[in-house]
């Protein structure tokens, strides 16, 4: 059946693979963004806003019958759920999509991570029905951190483990539900990708993928820290990611489960399958 879907956030890393799926399935697709050119080409209906406007989410969610919500790692969430919230209530929006995290609770060291918690919280009392999906590192990370093309993988993360998942493969799972969400109404889900991993682990992968030497170097909380401050990370994110890393090195990312294929329809990715897949991103640059 056809849906009028709104994908807040469209142009990123989950956003843009969700509108693509959701417009190949045939529905018509409202994106929360105004620089999403090639969706607009690919018959998504672009709509300029903020989530931080209230005027301009209600103007944006009129006529949806679902939409997805997710926020990146600034300051800002609470007022962006809050908007969220009433602007659905006020144009009947039957399902929320909720892009949280695997470490959000109550009792993190996270500011980011225990807004998250709230904002969820949040959400469970407004009366549209609601999914929250609470993803373990993304497979992005990988490319990210690779940026500087050294090859080495310099994290905090000592021999902790999780299962890099693909964006790509989370969007599965959020075009699923948005497509027929009463069946996932008020539910958490965990979202790992095919195979849990420490970084030595991971970097031998990536080493075999790419046919070039990868290493990962554990490095303690202050040198990270330089390190983002020398990427020009914000203190919001880098506050999070710190006591992320001590929640990763207790386990808290840690774990696999079935959801993606079960909901989302496929088996997802493995940490070689997302390198083939983004092997441009990882090219070392020539000197």
């Amino acid at each position: 059946m056809e849906r009028n879907l709104l994908v807040i956030g469209a142009t990123g890393k989950t956003g843009g693979h969700t509108t693509e799926l959701l417009l190949q399935h045939g529905h018509r697709v409202r994106g929360l963004d105004a620089r999403a050119e090639r969706l607009a080409a690919l018959g998504a209906d672009i709509v300029e806003g903020d989530v931080l406007d209230l005027d301009s989410l209600a103007q944006a969610t009129k006529g949806i019958d679902a939409l997805y919500f997710t926020y990146p790692i600034r300051p800002g969430l609470m007022d962006a759920t809050a908007n969220v919230a009433q602007a659905a209530e006020e144009n009947g929006v039957q399902a929320i999509v909720n892009m949280s995290q695997v470490s959000a609770r109550r009792n993190t060291a996270s500011n980011a991570a225990r807004q998250h918690w709230v904002a969820e919280r949040a959400l469970d009392h407004s009366p549209v029905p609601v999914t929250h999906i609470r993803p373990t590192f993304f497979a992005q990370w990988l490319i990210d951190t690779w940026a500087d093309g050294t090859g080495e993988l310099r994290l905090p993360f000592a021999d902790g483990r999780h299962a890099p998942i693909a964006e790509s493969d989370q969007a599965k799972v959020i075009a699923a539900i948005l497509e027929d969400p009463a069946p996932h109404a008020g539910q958490i889900y965990p979202l790992y990708g095919a195979e849990e991993l420490n970084h030595y682990e991971i970097a031998e992968k990536m080493s075999r993928a790419l046919d070039r030497d990868v290493t990962y170097v554990p490095v303690e909380l202050d040198e990270f820290a330089a390190i983002l401050r020398g990427r020009g990370a914000p203190d919001h994110l880098i506050q999070h990611l710190l006591a992320v890393a001590v929640d990763y090195r207790n386990g808290v990312f840690a774990g696999t489960n079935n959801l993606v294929k079960t909901i989302g329809g496929s088996d997802p990715l493995n940490v070689e399958g997302f390198v083939a897949q983004n092997r441009a991103a990882f090219d070392l640059p020539t000197t």
